[in-house]
């Protein structure tokens, strides 16, 4: 029987390897590059990125607003996926089939269907009417059972035998998380968190229905004034690229670093 054997490159390999990767992804970024290119060239207006000048603050606000719902949507869909996490894994059957019942709803039901339905029906019954927290809430709902399930896959990789040591020394179940599964599941947990984080950013883009003053609505406000649809699109494109695109790379560097 034939054995596969996977050597150590030597340095000149691992060179030479590097390099051809290098060359590759060179050439790959610029094909996308010279298609962006072709494309702006091929509009009926010139290209003119002095057209955004007198929108540049707002579009930087309106920049750093996608990122703080991000981020305060990570934050809360975390918390309350771990919440429903603990619901899942009770021995109440009610618990777990609200938790089952709650996840089904959600993956049938569109992201901006759940913002409109937060801000609109949701939220005015239960006296609010700031629709762009209640479109927060519905993003972080609509995040909530992905969270759930990364959990769930997380915490299953910690073997059986660990439950009964814990058993046997008497763990409380704080203890259980705080000291036995927490430190394990993290970096099992980082990688699909920055997947989701990124899924956010993208999501929140509709948090314009709401006239929230996110990226989106400023670009898009912008055009409407100056028609530059080329430059606002294009610069708005490539903002969501910023943050999308290293969030991407950091979640292959912990792939690598971790070895999960």
């Amino acid at each position: 029987m034939n054995q596969l054997r996977s050597e150590a490159l030597s340095p000149s390999e691992a060179r030479r390897a590097f390099g051809g990767h290098a060359v590759a992804y060179s050439f790959a970024i610029s094909t996308f590059v010279l298609f962006a290119i072709f494309v702006v060239v091929r509009q009926s207006r010139p290209f003119d990125l002095a057209a955004i000048l007198p929108y540049r603050a707002d579009i930087l606000n309106g920049f750093g607003r996608t990122i703080w719902v991000s981020v305060i949507s990570l934050i809360g869909s975390t918390s309350l996926g771990f919440f429903f996490y603990l619901l899942s894994a009770s021995r109440v059957r009610y618990f777990r089939a609200f938790t089952d019942v709650f996840t089904e709803i959600i993956y049938g039901t569109p992201l901006l269907v759940m913002i409109m339905i937060m801000a609109f029906v949701i939220g005015p019954a239960f006296g609010s009417t700031n629709r762009a927290l209640m479109g927060y809430v519905g993003l972080i709902v609509y995040i909530t059972p992905y969270m759930t399930n990364i959990f769930k896959s997380a915490i299953s990789s910690i073997g059986a035998e660990q439950y009964m040591a814990m058993d046997l020394f008497g763990f409380t179940p704080w203890q259980r998380y705080r000291y036995i599964i927490i430190p394990q599941i993290v970096r099992i947990l980082m990688p699909p968190l920055m997947n989701n984080f990124s899924l956010i950013i993208k999501g929140s883009a509709l948090l314009n229905v709401l006239s929230y003053r996110e990226l989106f609505y400023e670009v898009q406000l912008m055009t409407n004034n100056n028609f530059r649809f080329v430059e606002g699109f294009l610069l708005m494109w490539l903002l969501y690229l910023m943050i999308t695109i290293p969030l991407s790379q950091v979640t292959k560097w912990i792939d690598r670093k971790w070895g999960i």
